[in-house]
């Protein structure tokens, strides 16, 4: 991106406190530097911002330079799975709690975005991941995550049996609450509270973990992002699959779901001084010490 005329396109979180006044101010000073702004379709139901025309996330695809995503990492994930198709870049505005992926602060948004638009910015792909449901020889779901894929028991449900294959090579059967197969963006979402390891995102893996396993020696494992894997439901009830939580299907024994890496990736572009190491220094409090006071009682 540069200085010149660009289109760029606003998502926003629609239901987030003062989401329409920092929507306003980024259109106003998109427009005065020259740019032309749209509003995403679901954006713009709920956020009105006079003069905008609206449009579909395949429209956007087709004619969008860039996407600036203002809200939280929920906000983010889901336009990343809509848009990575079309590979539009994506800057993300933290409106949210977190803010893993969508690492611009609020009170900086504009002299942020004003160094970004004129080169100032650091460029990266993340991968995801797709699987498909099968039942009876027939495809019934599928499905593209950003972050995991979840296979779990319902809430007033027992342990869940899963055989799970990787290559077409037998891996494991395993009881436990089920299993979470992560990109490394999602190696610091859900994977990350079930004890599963930090990867950095740009690593070729996938991880998967178990939660919550009857046997303590089912541990974390990272794959090869070339592998096939197949997850089916042996035993259990009220099983679900889950997409970035945000989409599912239920499941039923002898489901097979069939995980690889997509063909497709996401290209963040983030302020020129962002790193990931001061990421998760930030998000995780590594920075944080006990003082010597405390150390000693």
């Amino acid at each position: 991106m540069t200085v010149q005329a660009k289109t760029i396109a606003l998502v926003g979180k629609y239901n987030a406190a003062g989401i329409t006044d920092s929507m306003t101010d980024l259109a106003r000073f998109l427009d005065q530097a020259g740019h032309r702004v749209v509003l995403e379709e679901e954006t713009a139901r709920y956020i009105q911002l006079d003069n905008l025309a609206a449009m579909s996330v395949a429209d956007i695809g087709k004619t969008a330079d860039a996407a600036i995503v203002v809200g939280g990492d929920g906000t983010m994930l889901g336009i990343a799975r809509q848009l990575a198709p079309y590979n539009v870049p994506l800057i993300g505005i933290n409106q949210g709690r977190l803010g893993f992926i969508t690492d611009i602060p609020l009170d900086r948004m504009i002299p942020v975005i004003s160094e970004m638009l004129e080169g100032k910015y650091v460029s990266e792909r993340r991968s995801l991941l797709q699987a498909i449901v099968v039942r009876d020889g027939n495809q019934i779901f599928s499905g593209v995550a950003f972050n995991d894929i979840v296979v779990a028991r319902g809430a007033g449900s027992g342990m869940v049996e899963l055989r799970v294959e990787v290559d077409g090579l037998f891996m494991y059967n395993q009881r436990s609450d089920g299993l979470i197969v992560s990109t490394p963006t999602g190696s610091t979402a859900y994977a990350l509270s079930a004890g599963g390891p930090l990867l950095h995102p740009s690593l070729s893996g996938i991880v998967m973990v178990p939660i919550a396993p009857h046997a303590l020696s089912n541990r974390p494992i990272v794959l090869p992002d070339s592998s096939e894997i197949v997850i089916e439901i042996a035993a259990g009830r009220d099983i679900s699959v889950n997409f970035d939580m945000q989409t599912f299907a239920s499941l039923m024994h002898q489901d097979r779901i069939i995980v690889k890496r997509s063909t497709h990736t996401v290209t963040f572009l983030h302020p020129q001084d962002w790193n990931y190491y001061n990421t998760l220094r930030e998000k995780l409090h590594w920075n944080e010490y006990p003082s010597v006071e405390g150390a000693l009682n």
